[in-house]
């Protein structure tokens, strides 16, 4: 990633106003959801500000959630316990400004998001989502996620693989 960045959590000082990463829902949610679903503490929000201008140039959310041990692949299930459901952290939105894409800064704001379940005091054994289109799919996959799951483009990575990394 080019560029000097800082990753904090949203807040009213953030501009978001201008932020564009070319899909409307997604930007959209920054300007008028995401401040609410911080307060109602259904997701925490985190902007990438890039450093000496202040521009918004990316953000995810992230929230916890559980998902059933019988949806996960045969390989991930093998370690765990056999509770029903496996705590997991949900990468709910990702987006980078159009500004600033293909500076790598997506896979900054995901190993961000796994650094952060890493060091969260609620165990987390891996990151899901959604993925929106064929083109976050290959995102995803890009960074270690597969398939998991009945629904097309849920995806999810053990928390392990950034621990080594870490």
């Amino acid at each position: 990633m080019s560029g000097s960045f800082r990753l904090e959590a949203l807040d009213a000082r953030h501009d978001r106003t201008g932020f564009a990463c070319g899909v409307a829902t997604l930007d959209a949610y920054l300007r008028t959801q995401a401040t609410q679903d911080v307060r109602r503490r259904a997701s925490a929000c985190y902007v990438a500000v890039e450093d000496g201008i202040e521009k918004l140039a990316g953000y995810y959310t992230l929230a916890a959630g559980g998902v059933p041990l019988t949806d996960l692949p045969e390989t991930m299930t093998k370690a765990l316990p056999r509770y029903p459901s496996v705590p997991v952290a949900r990468v709910g939105r990702l987006a980078v400004d159009s500004a600033f894409q293909g500076r790598k800064l997506g896979g900054a704001l995901l190993a961000d998001a796994a650094l952060r379940a890493l060091r969260s005091e609620i165990a987390v054994f891996a990151l899901v989502v959604d993925a929106k289109n064929d083109a976050a799919v290959a995102f995803y996959r890009h960074h270690g996620f597969e398939d998991y799951g009945a629904k097309p483009r849920q995806l999810i990575v053990p928390l392990g693989r950034f621990a080594r990394v870490a």
